[in-house]
This record gives C-alpha cells, structure tokens and sequence, in this order.
C-alpha cells in the first residue's frame, strides 16, 4: 500500500469543509445523512466541526463486490425519521461512477427536504457515468483503489487513520 493523503491533510480539509458548511448554513439545523459504512469515520470528524446544530441519519446501500462495482444498488437501510421540510446534507465516503450518489439523491428528494447537498470526502471523476451536484468536495483522485479512513476492501482497512491506494 502506498500513503496518499495524510492524516494532517485530512484533518486540514476537513476542518475547511466545515467551515465552509458552517458559513453557508449559518444557524440552521442540518440534517447529516451519514452513507453507511465508508462515511461513518468522515462524517463524524465533519460534524464535530460544524457550528450548527446537526441531527444523525444513516443510509446503507451496496454496489460493490471487493473492488469492482456491480452496477447495481441495493437499499439495505433507508433514514429512521422524516426530513420533509429540512435542510439535508448527504455525507459520502467517495463518488465513482456517481450511480449510487444519484440514486440517493433522488430517493431522499423523494422525501421532500427543503434542501439537499451533498459532501464528499473523495471524487474519482475518472470513472462517472451520472453527473452529480456535489456541493463540498475534499480531495480529487486519479483512478485507483483506496483503503483506510473508512475506505475498505472486503470490510477490511477502514481502521486506518491515513488513506492509501492498494494494488
């Protein structure tokens, strides 16, 4: 495995992504969609972070098997309570091929927010097949597979305080 961004690095972004959240919500509550299990680690390191006051929800959907992706998305756990009228934030681990980002996207419209963005902590532009409005993006990377920050390979790795391409 090789080092590619730091724990220093994360931590200098992070703070910037919630200070640029912070600065665009102002004093509204923000309702952090936490995309389970890669986000986990991220989000929380985010919303420390954030000024406002921040409710929890959590989402899983799969597409991938080991590294590649399957193409196709499965909902294994849909939010607990409602966010109609609320402003949402979706927090990710990483947009690839943007399909699953989209498909949330348009699931959680579904159920009418006042506002809906999206944070990512990685783009891999490389590989997008669906366009998707990101609102905070931390780091763009070339095509490759990561480990470490939430980031797994077989559910392994995400432990690592730093994030690495794997071979």
């Amino acid at each position: 495995m090789e080092k590619l961004i730091s724990k220093e690095q994360l931590d200098k972004r992070i703070q910037e992504l919630a200070d640029e959240i912070s600065n665009d919500y102002g004093n509204k509550e923000i309702v952090a969609v936490c995309v389970l299990k890669g986000a986990v680690i991220f989000t929380v390191d985010l919303t420390k972070k954030i000024k406002s006051n921040v409710r929890y929800e959590f989402i899983e959907v799969s597409s991938y098997d080991g590294t590649n992706s399957t193409g196709k998305i499965k909902l294994n756990k849909d939010i607990s309570n409602a966010i109609e009228g609320k402003d949402v934030l979706i927090i990710e681990d990483i947009i690839d091929s943007g399909t699953t980002l989209s498909y949330l996207r348009e699931h959680l419209l579904s159920k009418n927010p006042k506002s809906l963005k999206i944070c990512t902590l990685i783009d891999k532009k490389a590989n997008r097949v669906v366009d998707v409005p990101v609102d905070y993006n931390g780091f763009t990377i070339e095509d490759k597979f990561i480990v470490g920050y939430g980031f797994d390979y077989n559910q392994d790795y995400r432990n690592l305080d730093s994030i690495y391409y794997m071979d």
